[in-house]
């Protein structure tokens, strides 16, 4: 298995100040925002939008925390439990423009499964996805509105997202998986 570190601390602070401005400039109406972030890693990356977008534009912006694992539809073909995690949404969302955001958009089941858990909460005036990596592959009509960086990737390879808040490192990086089968237990 090797590894090959694609975005650094600093990358990763100037990818979220651009997805800020990008958001800030397609959402006139900035005081209707709310930002959520999708259990583990989106939530940090949505309170850091929010630190730049206060930044920026002097306002403060909601974030939330949303857990989708009561939503998911891949639970019962890997025959798991849900572990479950607090959602916390800090505002109404009715008539809100709600970014829902995200480390890695992959196949684009959790993006289906967190609209689903958010309009279980309410009605939206939109919902937008803002996501640090698309790496392509998508199984579901979804694509983001916001994305840090494109990376192409093979099903082989294993995109990871660490962030300080919950892995002490800030870091993207690729891991090609290995091919070869795993040998038999005896």
């Amino acid at each position: 298995m090797s590894k090959k570190v694609i975005m650094t601390p600093d990358d990763i602070g100037r990818t979220l100040a651009r997805i800020a401005h990008e958001i800030i400039e397609r959402n006139k109406a900035i005081k209707n925002l709310i930002l959520v972030g999708m259990h583990t890693r989106g939530v940090p990356l949505a309170k850091r939008l929010a630190v730049n977008i206060q930044d920026f534009h002097e306002l403060k912006i909601p974030v939330g925390a949303l857990d989708i694992s009561p939503y998911r539809d891949d639970l019962p073909s890997l025959n798991q439990r849900p572990m479950l995690n607090r959602t916390q949404i800090p505002a109404d969302i009715n008539g809100k423009s709600v970014v829902l955001v995200d480390d890695v958009l992959y196949t684009g089941r959790s993006t289906r499964a967190a609209m689903d858990a958010l309009i279980d909460m309410g009605r939206p005036q939109s919902i937008q996805l803002a996501v640090l990596i698309d790496r392509g592959h998508r199984e579901l009509p979804i694509r983001a509105d916001y994305i840090g960086k494109n990376i192409p990737s093979s099903r082989y390879e294993k995109i990871q997202v660490r962030m300080e808040e919950t892995d002490g490192i800030d870091e993207v990086a690729i891991i090609e998986l290995s091919l070869e089968p795993t040998p038999a237990k005896k």
